[in-house]
Protein backbone atom coordinates (compact mmCIF):
# COMPACT_ATOMS: atom_id res chain seq x y z
CA UNK A 1 0.00 0.00 0.00
CA UNK A 2 1.36 3.79 -0.82
CA UNK A 3 1.15 6.54 1.16
CA UNK A 4 -1.24 8.87 0.66
CA UNK A 5 -1.59 11.94 -1.94
CA UNK A 6 0.90 14.69 -0.40
CA UNK A 7 1.61 12.57 2.78
CA UNK A 8 5.00 13.49 4.33
CA UNK A 9 8.05 11.39 3.92
CA UNK A 10 9.67 10.48 6.99
CA UNK A 11 13.32 10.68 7.67
CA UNK A 12 13.91 6.71 6.73
CA UNK A 13 12.01 7.59 3.50
CA UNK A 14 13.84 11.08 2.39
CA UNK A 15 17.58 9.36 3.50
CA UNK A 16 16.53 6.79 0.93
CA UNK A 17 16.20 9.42 -1.58
CA UNK A 18 19.96 10.72 -0.70
CA UNK A 19 21.75 7.52 -0.65
CA UNK A 20 24.98 7.20 -2.09
CA UNK A 21 25.52 10.78 -2.32
CA UNK A 22 23.78 12.34 -5.56
CA UNK A 23 20.12 12.12 -4.11
CA UNK A 24 17.13 10.66 -6.39
CA UNK A 25 14.57 8.41 -5.92
CA UNK A 26 11.87 8.67 -3.52
CA UNK A 27 8.96 7.13 -1.49
CA UNK A 28 5.17 6.70 -3.48
CA UNK A 29 2.84 9.81 -3.20
CA UNK A 30 -0.31 7.97 -4.65
CA UNK A 31 -3.39 6.69 -3.22
CA UNK A 32 -3.63 2.66 -3.70
CA UNK A 33 -5.78 3.02 -6.81
CA UNK A 34 -3.21 3.60 -10.00
CA UNK A 35 -4.90 6.03 -11.79
CA UNK A 36 -4.79 4.39 -15.51
CA UNK A 37 -5.14 7.01 -18.66
CA UNK A 38 -8.41 7.33 -19.94
CA UNK A 39 -7.83 8.42 -23.46
CA UNK A 40 -8.97 11.91 -23.00
CA UNK A 41 -6.23 14.26 -24.85
CA UNK A 42 -5.47 16.71 -21.72
CA UNK A 43 -6.48 19.76 -23.79
CA UNK A 44 -5.82 22.84 -22.02
CA UNK A 45 -3.83 21.40 -19.50
CA UNK A 46 -0.12 22.32 -18.52
CA UNK A 47 2.25 19.39 -17.97
CA UNK A 48 5.54 19.87 -16.35
CA UNK A 49 8.68 18.29 -17.40
CA UNK A 50 12.10 17.87 -15.94
CA UNK A 51 14.59 17.68 -17.97
CA UNK A 52 18.22 18.77 -19.11
CA UNK A 53 18.92 21.60 -21.64
CA UNK A 54 18.31 20.51 -24.77
CA UNK A 55 16.37 17.26 -24.18
CA UNK A 56 13.18 19.56 -25.53
CA UNK A 57 13.21 22.17 -27.55
CA UNK A 58 11.52 25.38 -27.55
CA UNK A 59 10.16 24.85 -30.86
CA UNK A 60 9.04 21.41 -29.84
CA UNK A 61 7.23 23.21 -26.60
CA UNK A 62 5.40 24.94 -28.82
CA UNK A 63 4.52 22.08 -31.20
CA UNK A 64 2.95 20.59 -28.25
CA UNK A 65 1.14 23.17 -27.74
CA UNK A 66 -0.33 23.50 -31.05
CA UNK A 67 -0.70 19.85 -31.77
CA UNK A 68 -2.20 18.63 -28.39
CA UNK A 69 -3.12 21.72 -26.88
CA UNK A 70 -1.07 20.94 -23.66
CA UNK A 71 1.33 23.62 -22.39
CA UNK A 72 4.93 22.29 -21.42
CA UNK A 73 6.75 23.93 -18.75
CA UNK A 74 10.01 22.54 -18.46
CA UNK A 75 11.81 22.61 -15.17
CA UNK A 76 16.02 22.27 -15.20
CA UNK A 77 16.33 18.67 -14.03
CA UNK A 78 18.75 19.19 -10.65
CA UNK A 79 18.65 16.70 -7.94
CA UNK A 80 18.36 18.67 -4.72
CA UNK A 81 15.10 20.64 -6.46
CA UNK A 82 13.90 16.97 -7.67
CA UNK A 83 13.76 15.93 -3.98
CA UNK A 84 12.32 18.97 -2.96
CA UNK A 85 9.62 18.49 -5.60
CA UNK A 86 8.92 14.94 -4.14
CA UNK A 87 9.39 15.43 -0.85
CA UNK A 88 6.61 18.17 -0.93
CA UNK A 89 4.44 16.13 -2.59
CA UNK A 90 4.34 18.23 -5.49
CA UNK A 91 6.46 16.15 -8.02
CA UNK A 92 6.53 17.26 -11.77
CA UNK A 93 4.69 15.40 -14.15
CA UNK A 94 7.41 13.69 -16.15
CA UNK A 95 11.23 13.30 -14.88
CA UNK A 96 14.49 12.95 -17.04
CA UNK A 97 16.22 9.31 -16.00
CA UNK A 98 18.72 6.74 -17.48
CA UNK A 99 16.86 3.64 -17.62
CA UNK A 100 20.13 1.63 -17.26
CA UNK A 101 20.94 2.81 -13.76
CA UNK A 102 17.90 4.88 -13.00
CA UNK A 103 14.57 2.43 -12.91
CA UNK A 104 15.71 0.12 -10.22
CA UNK A 105 16.66 2.79 -8.23
CA UNK A 106 13.21 4.84 -8.41
CA UNK A 107 11.47 1.56 -8.39
CA UNK A 108 12.86 -0.01 -5.71
CA UNK A 109 11.80 3.09 -3.52
CA UNK A 110 7.98 3.54 -5.22
CA UNK A 111 8.73 6.97 -6.62
CA UNK A 112 7.62 5.98 -10.50
CA UNK A 113 4.75 4.91 -11.71
CA UNK A 114 3.79 1.65 -13.59
CA UNK A 115 3.28 2.46 -17.20
CA UNK A 116 2.09 -1.07 -18.16
CA UNK A 117 -1.98 0.14 -18.09
CA UNK A 118 -1.05 2.95 -20.09
CA UNK A 119 0.94 1.28 -22.37
CA UNK A 120 -1.60 -1.22 -22.92
CA UNK A 121 -4.71 1.39 -24.43
CA UNK A 122 -2.25 3.37 -26.18
CA UNK A 123 -2.22 3.61 -29.96
CA UNK A 124 1.03 5.04 -30.40
CA UNK A 125 3.30 3.11 -28.38
CA UNK A 126 2.63 -0.63 -29.01
CA UNK A 127 4.09 -3.13 -26.55
CA UNK A 128 5.14 -5.17 -29.89
CA UNK A 129 7.08 -2.05 -31.28
CA UNK A 130 8.88 -1.48 -28.54
CA UNK A 131 12.45 -2.06 -29.46
CA UNK A 132 14.20 -5.06 -26.08
CA UNK A 133 16.51 -1.93 -24.88
CA UNK A 134 13.10 -0.58 -23.39
CA UNK A 135 13.18 -3.65 -20.85
CA UNK A 136 15.77 -1.75 -18.91
CA UNK A 137 12.56 1.08 -17.83
CA UNK A 138 11.40 -2.70 -16.28
CA UNK A 139 12.09 -3.77 -12.40
CA UNK A 140 10.33 -6.66 -10.98
CA UNK A 141 11.21 -5.49 -7.31
CA UNK A 142 14.45 -7.60 -7.62
CA UNK A 143 16.00 -7.76 -11.42
CA UNK A 144 15.71 -5.09 -13.93
CA UNK A 145 14.51 -6.25 -17.13
CA UNK A 146 11.65 -8.06 -15.80
CA UNK A 147 8.49 -6.93 -14.68
CA UNK A 148 6.28 -3.63 -14.90
CA UNK A 149 7.74 -1.04 -16.96
CA UNK A 150 8.25 2.68 -15.29
CA UNK A 151 9.60 4.68 -18.26
CA UNK A 152 10.68 4.53 -21.77
CA UNK A 153 13.97 5.27 -23.72
CA UNK A 154 13.87 8.12 -26.13
CA UNK A 155 17.05 6.64 -27.94
CA UNK A 156 19.97 4.08 -27.27
CA UNK A 157 23.20 2.88 -28.70
CA UNK A 158 25.07 -0.07 -27.72
CA UNK A 159 28.09 1.81 -25.53
CA UNK A 160 30.57 -0.62 -25.83
CA UNK A 161 30.50 -0.26 -29.67
CA UNK A 162 33.42 2.28 -30.93
CA UNK A 163 34.17 4.59 -33.51
CA UNK A 164 37.38 4.79 -35.18
CA UNK A 165 39.07 6.97 -38.00
CA UNK A 166 40.36 5.08 -40.62
CA UNK A 167 42.63 7.34 -41.71
CA UNK A 168 44.85 7.11 -38.20
CA UNK A 169 44.59 3.67 -38.87
CA UNK A 170 45.95 3.92 -42.40
CA UNK A 171 48.45 6.21 -41.18
CA UNK A 172 50.20 3.91 -38.63
CA UNK A 173 49.85 1.10 -40.84
CA UNK A 174 47.60 -0.95 -38.95
CA UNK A 175 44.63 -3.02 -40.27
CA UNK A 176 41.11 -1.97 -39.58
CA UNK A 177 38.99 -3.52 -37.36
CA UNK A 178 36.16 -6.28 -39.05
CA UNK A 179 32.42 -5.11 -39.26
CA UNK A 180 31.32 -8.01 -37.90
CA UNK A 181 33.71 -9.66 -35.72
CA UNK A 182 34.35 -8.45 -32.40
CA UNK A 183 38.24 -8.10 -31.71
CA UNK A 184 39.29 -8.98 -27.96
CA UNK A 185 39.82 -6.00 -25.30
CA UNK A 186 43.26 -7.25 -25.31
CA UNK A 187 43.33 -6.60 -28.98
CA UNK A 188 41.74 -3.22 -28.79
CA UNK A 189 44.38 -2.35 -26.42
CA UNK A 190 47.41 -3.70 -28.64
CA UNK A 191 45.66 -1.56 -31.39
CA UNK A 192 45.37 1.82 -28.98
CA UNK A 193 48.79 1.49 -28.28
CA UNK A 194 50.24 1.66 -31.66
CA UNK A 195 47.64 4.40 -32.52
CA UNK A 196 48.66 6.95 -29.98
CA UNK A 197 50.91 9.50 -30.70
CA UNK A 198 53.25 11.28 -28.36
CA UNK A 199 55.48 15.00 -28.22
CA UNK A 200 58.10 15.73 -25.89
CA UNK A 201 56.51 13.57 -23.20
CA UNK A 202 52.70 14.96 -23.90
CA UNK A 203 50.21 13.03 -25.83
CA UNK A 204 48.94 14.45 -29.05
CA UNK A 205 46.39 11.97 -30.45
CA UNK A 206 45.07 9.54 -28.42
CA UNK A 207 44.91 5.97 -29.38
CA UNK A 208 41.88 5.25 -28.07
CA UNK A 209 38.91 6.05 -24.96
CA UNK A 210 37.45 3.78 -23.40
CA UNK A 211 35.81 4.96 -20.62
CA UNK A 212 31.67 3.92 -20.96
CA UNK A 213 29.06 6.28 -19.57
CA UNK A 214 30.17 5.50 -15.84
CA UNK A 215 32.62 3.85 -14.42
CA UNK A 216 30.08 1.70 -12.76
CA UNK A 217 28.21 0.76 -16.15
CA UNK A 218 30.82 0.56 -17.80
CA UNK A 219 32.98 -2.29 -15.13
CA UNK A 220 29.52 -4.00 -14.78
CA UNK A 221 29.06 -4.43 -18.72
CA UNK A 222 32.55 -5.74 -18.98
CA UNK A 223 32.23 -8.26 -16.11
CA UNK A 224 29.42 -9.05 -18.26
CA UNK A 225 31.51 -10.01 -20.64
CA UNK A 226 33.96 -11.76 -19.14
CA UNK A 227 31.02 -14.25 -18.25
CA UNK A 228 30.41 -13.04 -14.40
CA UNK A 229 28.56 -10.64 -12.61
CA UNK A 230 29.76 -7.75 -10.65
CA UNK A 231 27.15 -7.60 -7.70
CA UNK A 232 25.40 -10.91 -6.04
CA UNK A 233 21.86 -12.69 -6.58
CA UNK A 234 20.46 -9.40 -4.98
CA UNK A 235 22.56 -6.62 -5.96
CA UNK A 236 23.38 -5.97 -2.53
CA UNK A 237 27.15 -6.64 -2.41
CA UNK A 238 29.72 -6.05 -5.70
CA UNK A 239 32.93 -8.76 -5.42
CA UNK A 240 35.52 -7.19 -7.48
CA UNK A 241 37.78 -10.18 -6.68
CA UNK A 242 35.75 -12.84 -8.76
CA UNK A 243 37.85 -13.94 -11.78
CA UNK A 244 35.36 -12.38 -14.39
CA UNK A 245 35.04 -8.88 -12.42
CA UNK A 246 39.13 -8.67 -11.64
CA UNK A 247 39.54 -9.51 -15.57
CA UNK A 248 37.41 -6.24 -16.07
CA UNK A 249 39.16 -4.11 -13.55
CA UNK A 250 42.65 -5.49 -14.60
CA UNK A 251 41.97 -4.43 -18.15
CA UNK A 252 40.79 -0.99 -16.89
CA UNK A 253 43.73 -0.26 -14.53
CA UNK A 254 45.53 -1.84 -17.55
CA UNK A 255 44.63 0.62 -19.83
CA UNK A 256 44.58 3.91 -17.37
CA UNK A 257 48.81 3.02 -16.42
CA UNK A 258 49.17 2.84 -20.89
CA UNK A 259 48.07 6.40 -21.33
CA UNK A 260 46.73 5.31 -24.79
CA UNK A 261 43.52 7.21 -23.83
CA UNK A 262 41.74 9.62 -21.25
CA UNK A 263 41.21 8.96 -17.81
CA UNK A 264 41.69 10.46 -14.61
CA UNK A 265 45.22 10.31 -14.73
CA UNK A 266 45.31 11.71 -18.21
CA UNK A 267 42.34 13.77 -18.73
CA UNK A 268 41.05 14.93 -21.84
CA UNK A 269 41.37 18.94 -22.24
CA UNK A 270 38.14 18.84 -24.21
CA UNK A 271 36.21 16.63 -21.04
CA UNK A 272 34.82 14.26 -23.61
CA UNK A 273 35.33 12.24 -26.82
CA UNK A 274 33.43 14.20 -29.11
CA UNK A 275 35.53 17.87 -29.69
CA UNK A 276 38.80 15.65 -29.60
CA UNK A 277 37.67 12.76 -32.21
CA UNK A 278 36.38 15.46 -34.31
CA UNK A 279 39.47 17.55 -33.75
CA UNK A 280 41.34 14.49 -35.33
CA UNK A 281 43.16 14.05 -31.62
CA UNK A 282 41.76 10.42 -31.16
CA UNK A 283 41.75 7.23 -33.24
CA UNK A 284 38.96 5.18 -31.77
CA UNK A 285 36.30 6.74 -29.31
CA UNK A 286 34.21 3.78 -27.10
CA UNK A 287 31.25 6.06 -27.70
CA UNK A 288 27.98 4.34 -29.60
CA UNK A 289 25.92 4.97 -32.80
CA UNK A 290 24.61 7.99 -31.05
CA UNK A 291 27.84 9.89 -31.87
CA UNK A 292 26.94 9.84 -35.80
CA UNK A 293 24.64 12.61 -34.76
CA UNK A 294 28.11 14.63 -34.30
CA UNK A 295 29.48 13.21 -37.19
CA UNK A 296 27.78 13.59 -40.04
CA UNK A 297 27.18 16.76 -40.44
CA UNK A 298 31.24 17.18 -41.26
CA UNK A 299 31.55 15.02 -44.49
CA UNK A 300 35.29 14.87 -44.40
CA UNK A 301 35.12 13.48 -41.26
CA UNK A 302 32.22 11.24 -41.98
CA UNK A 303 33.99 9.47 -44.94
CA UNK A 304 37.03 7.94 -42.55
CA UNK A 305 34.70 7.33 -39.26
CA UNK A 306 33.80 4.00 -39.12
CA UNK A 307 31.52 1.86 -36.32
CA UNK A 308 32.95 -1.34 -35.20
CA UNK A 309 31.35 -4.65 -32.84
CA UNK A 310 32.05 -3.97 -29.52
CA UNK A 311 34.95 -5.88 -28.00
CA UNK A 312 34.47 -9.26 -26.28
CA UNK A 313 37.09 -11.10 -23.53
CA UNK A 314 38.32 -14.74 -25.11
CA UNK A 315 36.11 -17.22 -23.80
CA UNK A 316 33.23 -14.89 -22.77
CA UNK A 317 30.24 -14.12 -24.25
CA UNK A 318 29.58 -11.61 -26.65
CA UNK A 319 27.47 -8.95 -24.72
CA UNK A 320 26.85 -5.48 -26.48
CA UNK A 321 24.92 -3.56 -23.80
CA UNK A 322 23.43 0.09 -23.68
CA UNK A 323 24.64 1.52 -20.57
CA UNK A 324 22.33 4.67 -21.29
CA UNK A 325 18.63 4.48 -22.22
CA UNK A 326 18.15 8.40 -21.44
CA UNK A 327 13.77 9.05 -20.94
CA UNK A 328 11.25 9.65 -18.93
CA UNK A 329 9.42 8.35 -16.09
CA UNK A 330 5.85 9.58 -14.76
CA UNK A 331 6.03 10.00 -10.34
CA UNK A 332 3.03 8.30 -8.69
CA UNK A 333 2.38 11.74 -7.41
CA UNK A 334 2.14 13.43 -10.27
CA UNK A 335 -1.13 15.55 -10.80
CA UNK A 336 -1.66 15.47 -14.30
CA UNK A 337 -1.31 11.73 -15.18
CA UNK A 338 -3.63 11.71 -18.18
CA UNK A 339 -2.03 15.16 -19.85
CA UNK A 340 1.22 13.58 -19.02
CA UNK A 341 0.94 10.51 -20.78
CA UNK A 342 -0.24 12.14 -23.51
CA UNK A 343 2.92 14.18 -23.62
CA UNK A 344 4.91 10.67 -23.40
CA UNK A 345 3.24 9.29 -26.14
CA UNK A 346 3.86 12.60 -28.08
CA UNK A 347 7.73 12.63 -27.13
CA UNK A 348 8.45 8.39 -27.68
CA UNK A 349 6.36 7.73 -30.62
CA UNK A 350 5.38 11.10 -32.80
CA UNK A 351 7.13 13.91 -33.97
CA UNK A 352 10.07 14.77 -31.48
CA UNK A 353 10.98 11.16 -32.11
CA UNK A 354 10.80 10.88 -35.97
CA UNK A 355 13.42 13.85 -35.51
CA UNK A 356 15.84 12.39 -33.37
CA UNK A 357 15.76 9.04 -35.40
CA UNK A 358 16.29 10.99 -38.98
CA UNK A 359 19.21 13.00 -36.80
CA UNK A 360 21.87 10.07 -36.10
CA UNK A 361 21.61 10.70 -32.37
CA UNK A 362 20.25 7.54 -31.32
CA UNK A 363 18.68 4.15 -32.22
CA UNK A 364 14.92 4.58 -32.16
CA UNK A 365 13.46 2.70 -29.40
CA UNK A 366 10.57 2.10 -31.82
CA UNK A 367 10.99 -0.23 -34.23
CA UNK A 368 8.81 0.97 -36.68
CA UNK A 369 11.12 4.31 -36.77
CA UNK A 370 13.87 2.50 -37.91
CA UNK A 371 13.76 3.26 -41.50
CA UNK A 372 14.01 7.45 -40.43
CA UNK A 373 17.73 6.32 -39.62
CA UNK A 374 20.31 8.42 -41.92
CA UNK A 375 21.50 5.60 -45.03
CA UNK A 376 21.43 8.15 -47.91
CA UNK A 377 25.28 8.54 -47.98
CA UNK A 378 28.00 5.37 -48.32
CA UNK A 379 29.46 5.83 -45.02
CA UNK A 380 25.26 5.95 -43.31
CA UNK A 381 24.58 2.51 -44.86
CA UNK A 382 28.43 0.83 -43.73
CA UNK A 383 27.22 2.22 -40.57
CA UNK A 384 23.91 1.44 -40.56
CA UNK A 385 25.04 -2.56 -41.62
CA UNK A 386 27.34 -3.12 -38.56
CA UNK A 387 24.42 -1.27 -36.05
CA UNK A 388 21.24 -3.80 -37.44
CA UNK A 389 23.60 -6.52 -37.24
CA UNK A 390 25.18 -5.56 -33.30
CA UNK A 391 21.58 -5.62 -32.56
CA UNK A 392 21.24 -9.40 -31.93
CA UNK A 393 23.76 -9.22 -29.30
CA UNK A 394 21.85 -6.80 -26.94
CA UNK A 395 20.94 -7.90 -23.30
CA UNK A 396 19.94 -6.07 -20.36
CA UNK A 397 22.94 -6.21 -17.91
CA UNK A 398 21.12 -5.43 -14.65
CA UNK A 399 22.28 -2.75 -12.07
CA UNK A 400 21.62 -2.46 -8.20
CA UNK A 401 18.70 -0.47 -7.01
CA UNK A 402 20.59 0.19 -3.80
CA UNK A 403 22.98 3.52 -5.13
CA UNK A 404 23.17 5.82 -7.97
CA UNK A 405 25.89 4.54 -10.33
CA UNK A 406 27.30 8.41 -10.01
CA UNK A 407 27.70 7.81 -6.15
CA UNK A 408 29.65 4.32 -7.09
CA UNK A 409 31.97 6.21 -9.36
CA UNK A 410 32.60 8.79 -6.92
CA UNK A 411 34.17 5.59 -4.70
CA UNK A 412 35.90 4.67 -7.72
CA UNK A 413 37.65 8.12 -8.41
CA UNK A 414 38.71 8.54 -4.51
CA UNK A 415 40.46 4.69 -4.60
CA UNK A 416 41.39 3.76 -8.64
CA UNK A 417 44.16 6.83 -9.16
CA UNK A 418 46.56 4.53 -6.63
CA UNK A 419 46.24 1.29 -8.93
CA UNK A 420 46.43 3.63 -12.45
CA UNK A 421 49.73 5.73 -11.03
CA UNK A 422 51.04 1.96 -9.94
CA UNK A 423 51.05 2.80 -6.21
CA UNK A 424 48.42 -0.35 -5.41
CA UNK A 425 47.78 -3.61 -7.50
CA UNK A 426 44.99 -4.61 -8.65
CA UNK A 427 44.11 -7.08 -6.10
CA UNK A 428 44.51 -3.71 -3.19
CA UNK A 429 42.07 -1.95 -5.02
CA UNK A 430 40.04 -4.52 -5.47
CA UNK A 431 39.42 -5.01 -1.74
CA UNK A 432 39.21 -1.16 -1.06
CA UNK A 433 36.27 -1.18 -3.49
CA UNK A 434 34.50 -3.62 -2.18
CA UNK A 435 34.88 -2.35 1.15
CA UNK A 436 33.73 1.05 0.55
CA UNK A 437 30.86 0.16 -2.42
CA UNK A 438 29.33 -2.50 0.38
CA UNK A 439 29.27 -0.28 2.85
CA UNK A 440 26.98 2.00 0.37
CA UNK A 441 25.24 -0.46 -0.58
CA UNK A 442 24.27 -1.54 2.53
CA UNK A 443 23.05 1.61 4.14
CA UNK A 444 20.85 1.73 0.54
CA UNK A 445 19.33 -1.71 1.03
CA UNK A 446 18.53 -0.89 4.65
CA UNK A 447 16.74 2.40 3.86
CA UNK A 448 14.61 0.96 1.08
CA UNK A 449 13.73 -2.10 3.16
Amino acid sequence: MHPQVGAQMGRRRFLALSAGGAAVGASALSGCAMRVSTGVSGSGETVTVMVNSGDILPEQVRQAKKALGIKIVLVKYDITKLIAMLTSGNPPDLVRGVGAVDAPFFAARDVAEELDPYFARSGVLKLDDLDPVNDLWRYDGRTQGKGPRYGMAKDFSQDSMYWYNTAAFDKAGVDRPSETEPVTYEEWQDTAKRLVQRENGQTTVFGGSYAGLTRATLLTTMTASAGGSLFNDDFSRVDFTTPEARKALTWYIDYCRTRVGPSLIQPDPNGWDGPTYQAGRLAMSNAGYWMGGMIYPDKKLAKVSRLAPAPVFAGGPRISACQGGTGLWMPRGAKNKDAAWRVFEWFFGEEPAKARAAGGWGIPTLKSLRSLMPGQEEYEKRVLRVQESELKHFSVVSFTPYTRADAVDALFNQIAPAAMNGQISVGTLAGRLNSAINDQLKRGKEQVA
